[in-house]
């Protein structure tokens, strides 16, 4: 083995690995490095647990002669699979234990997965932990196919080369899991402006937008008679039927008020694409109709249904940090989400599903009818309301 490479690589990684832009790109020239240094690494796996409400953890595995690293995801339902109890990894996550086994030896029959690489012509397989600073395991794994296996100085050279790596994996999980929280909390473009520096109350900016406002019907005759558990797992699947929607058709959603639930879909002003993005707007709408529609949950020997409205409007908003003190709220308000507010109301009395504005419907002329105008509270002048043509009023007992 090379020392002089090997101290090389520990310095290219302390320094923060910088000439690979990614970490799939920084474990493809670490693996590299150290084979080109005399460590006989056929196989390298980096197992990263998450702070992420769906998924358990990350993997990365390189392989000699390889295009590229493989990235996955993985579940949490996998920490209950026989698979998985059975591998070295368990206990490496768990106990923070190293985990040294022969495919070749007796450790086959406690661990399967070693019977895998046996059969790809592995002699030797070491799972170490990678210690964050706050106390969880993740792991590293190194398979070769050297006859014999590895030797006890290449054994020793991998632990120390462990810790670097430690380190700098640690530094970017760290913000990952900040933009992924971000990201599940406050949205996505909110979450990179965020991360971004727009940290202090008062970092706004105006843009256009159309903004989405619906609610669910019949909300608070729901909470009154049934346990709040179910009503947690109701409001769950009613959101999925939503949030899914929204996002495909690139809308934010911002926040979820009870039932109610408020998403923007910027709009490009300079590319004029106002009448593509309410296109888009109206297709999310119809779909979540669909959804919240087909919704239908079992509560004892009933079968609930459900019904919400939907608001949509074009205008102008404050998009941006608003609170007290070292508590904020990334958010947007005006005069354009008032309004998107107070029509979200005349869905219910009108038994509508959509409703539009006379602002959105301009830009989305696709088959709207005019319902009237209306007083809003707060504004001096009635507003033009239109609904779907295709929709039939629906009075809810």
């Amino acid at each position: 083995m090379n020392a002089v490479e090997l101290n090389a690589i520990t310095d290219w990684l302390i320094d923060g690995a910088r000439s690979a832009a990614s970490p799939s790109l920084m474990m493809a020239e670490s693996c590299e490095r150290m084979v080109a240094a005399g460590l006989p690494l056929w196989r390298v796996g980096v197992f990263i647990r998450t702070l992420h409400p769906e998924i358990f953890g990350r993997n990365f595995i390189w392989k000699q002669g390889a295009a590229e690293v493989e990235v996955g995801t993985v579940d949490f339902e996998i920490q209950e699979t026989p698979g998985f109890k059975r591998s070295p990894l368990s206990l490496v996550f768990s106990e923070g234990l190293e985990v040294r086994g022969d495919p070749n030896g007796p450790e086959a029959e406690r661990f399967p997965f070693l019977v895998d690489l046996r059969n790809e012509g592995a002699t030797d397989y070491l799972a170490l932990p990678l210690h964050f600073l706050d106390n969880t395991f993740h792991a590293m794994t190194l398979t070769t196919r050297q006859p014999g296996g590895f030797t006890d100085e290449q054994v020793a050279v991998l632990r120390s080369m462990a810790k670097p790596l430690t380190r700098i994996t640690e530094i970017i999980t760290l913000r990952r899991t900040a933009s992924m929280l971000l990201d599940t909390y406050v949205g996505n473009r909110a979450g990179e402006r965020i991360m971004g520096g727009q940290i202090r109350r008062g970092h706004a900016e105006t843009m256009q937008a159309v903004i989405w406002l619906s609610d669910l019907r019949g909300f608070t005759a729901l909470s009154d008679r049934l346990p709040a558990e179910t009503v947690v797992q109701i409001l769950n699947q009613y959101f999925d039927c939503q949030v899914a929607a929204i996002r495909a058709h690139g809308g934010e959603v911002l926040k979820f008020m009870g039932d109610g639930l408020l998403a923007v879909f910027p709009i490009d002003e300079y590319v004029g694409d106002a009448s593509q993005v309410c296109s888009r707007v109206l297709e999310a709408a119809r779909e979540s109709r669909a959804s919240v529609e087909a919704l239908s949950i079992p509560v004892g020997e009933v079968i609930e249904r459900f019904r919400f409205g939907v608001a949509l409007h074009v205008g102008h908003i404050l998009y941006g940090n608003i609170g007290g003190g070292n508590r904020l709220d990334f958010t947007c308000i005006g005069r354009a989400v008032n309004l998107a507010a107070r029509l979200e109301k005349i869905t219910g009395r009108l038994g509508r599903t959509v409703v539009a504005s006379e602002s959105f419907v301009g830009v989305c002329n696709a088959g709207w009818t005019e319902l009237g105008e209306f007083p809003i509270a707060g504004f001096s002048e009635a507003q033009r309301v239109y609904g779907l043509a295709e929709e039939m009023p629906v009075v809810m007992a």
